[in-house]
């Protein structure tokens, strides 16, 4: 989805780079494309269903961010992003405890499920907004109550899609990965680097703002 009436001034880019997400994991990632950058969450309320399921739900919450940041910050091109968890057609999100957390453990152990990231980049003053979505799957080791319990101590599962996250101690769970690992942590930057080189106006001008 991409919209830019051209209104903005050739050879005008946006005035540097905003991501509307504290997470910790997307900023470390966002920064292997070694981009300036400056963390603005979007406090808005995110949708929990969507008709076209897991990727139109990702890709309506990201955009949701993006735009939101992107009207506080007109001049400044928005990255907005949104992940979740998929098993057997059901989205899997956060898990409200930690006996939540250990019943979608028991659910996604011995299984493939789908990961989801919906990715949305805004810039309001050149009235551009373009959005797309990545997907990868994840293959559990069959898990022992044991097992995902000594996870569970390891890893904090409430603040991750699926009550999981592949960037720590992945080997005690996960069997096999098929596409980007960096989808599966929430940020797919290979996507990104590809979006990015189509569009280097874009891109050049807001690293050279951003540094």
């Amino acid at each position: 989805m991409t919209h830019n009436d051209g209104q903005q001034p050739r050879g005008q880019g946006p005035f540097g780079l905003l991501l509307a997400s504290a997470s910790p994991r997307r900023s470390e990632l966002l920064r292997r494309l070694a981009f300036d950058f400056e963390v603005i969450p979007a406090g808005v309320e995110e949708v929990s269903t969507h008709p076209n399921g897991a990727s139109g739900l990702v890709q309506t919450n990201a955009l949701l961010k993006g735009r939101h940041v992107a009207e506080l910050y007109p001049e400044k091109l928005v990255l907005g992003a949104d992940t979740t968890v998929c098993l057997e057609g059901e989205i899997l999100g956060k898990p409200v405890d930690m006996d939540a957390a250990v019943a979608c453990l028991r659910r996604l152990s011995g299984k493939r499920h789908e990961v989801f990231t919906g990715i949305a980049l805004c810039w309001a003053r050149g009235q551009l907004e373009e959005v797309f979505v990545d997907r990868s799957e994840v293959v559990f080791q069959t898990l022992s109550d044991e097992l995902i319990h000594e996870y569970i101590r390891l890893v904090n599962p409430l603040d991750k899609a699926g009550a999981y996250g592949i960037q720590a101690h992945r080997e005690k769970i996960i069997a096999s990965v098929v596409g980007s690992v960096e989808n599966v942590m929430g940020l797919p930057v290979q996507r990104l680097h590809t979006w990015f080189s189509e569009n280097p106006l874009l891109v050049s001008e807001a690293r050279s703002a951003g540094g």
